[in-house]
């Protein structure tokens, strides 16, 4: 994909955007191309008076894999930042509309953390998910490591941040992470019946709910997104960081160092 490809497209109907990533040989792995545009995407979304409610899903087989550890490998580091930044574009601080994630295939470590970011979850059957980066010698950085406490019991968010271990939708559904389990071909569609439910709605009356039904769940998140910022940069530039993306890439196991 050269960079003149849009790497989100954005699309409406009625007052409803259609966010979607598009690098899907990539598994929608995000790069600095890719979160530049997402942030793009969603400051549209909410300039646009027009525009209701929005909904966030990814080209082909896959939702999104996260961050994209062979270009963090490579020492693209600027797209590791970005792609911490240009996430928080999804966080409740900076976002007056709701938006659905209509998720499928596979939602894990970034993409599971952009899931999370959204206000209402649609996943196809088979969908798995998770918080993978201790594997690759790094955090949750872009909400995840204290979001899902927020979402689910703190004990088992914890054993999933520390295990890394990936879920499939009955479990996510379950756990309260999803509102709605639907079959594949169904995902968007759901996600639009939803979305048409909303744009309804008084438009003010539906920001305003949200702003306090954001409050509520995330009182201290300024407090969390300092400590988060705060650690991100020293485990990222670590060696075990580098030793985890690289091992990735070359698809065998790390060698960690602890350092």
């Amino acid at each position: 994909m050269s960079l003149d490809e849009k790497t989100v497209t954005y699309e409406t109907r009625d007052h409803i955007a259609i966010i979607t990533f598009n690098r899907p040989m990539q598994r929608n792995a995000v790069n600095n191309q890719l979160a530049l545009e997402l942030e793009n995407a969603v400051a549209q979304l909410e300039s646009d008076d027009n525009i209701h409610v929005g909904i966030l899903t990814g080209a082909g087989s896959v939702f999104c894999a996260g961050m994209d550890l062979k270009a963090f490998a490579a020492g693209e580091t600027e797209a590791a930042l970005n792609y911490l930044k240009k996430f928080a574009s999804l966080n409740s601080d900076h976002r007056k509309k709701p938006i659905i994630a209509a998720v499928h295939g596979a939602a894990l470590a970034g993409g599971f953390e952009v899931m999370l970011a959204c206000d209402i979850v649609v996943a196809a059957n088979g969908t798995l998910f998770g918080l993978p980066e201790v594997m690759r010698g790094l955090v949750a950085g872009a909400g995840g490591a204290f979001r899902l406490g927020q979402r689910i019991s703190p004990v088992k968010a914890k054993e999933l941040l520390l295990t890394a271990d990936v879920i499939d939708t009955s479990a996510a559904m379950s756990l309260g992470l999803i509102n709605y389990q639907v079959a594949e071909n169904e995902v968007l569609n759901k996600a639009l019946q939803i979305a048409h439910k909303i744009s309804k709605n008084a438009p003010l009356a539906v920001q305003a709910s949200l702003r306090l039904a954001n409050a509520a769940l995330g009182a201290d998140e300024a407090h969390l997104w300092q400590l988060n910022d705060q650690i991100w940069p020293v485990i990222s530039s670590t060696k075990d960081a580098l030793e985890g993306s690289i091992a990735f890439a070359e698809k065998r196991e790390p060698l960690w160092k602890g350092r």
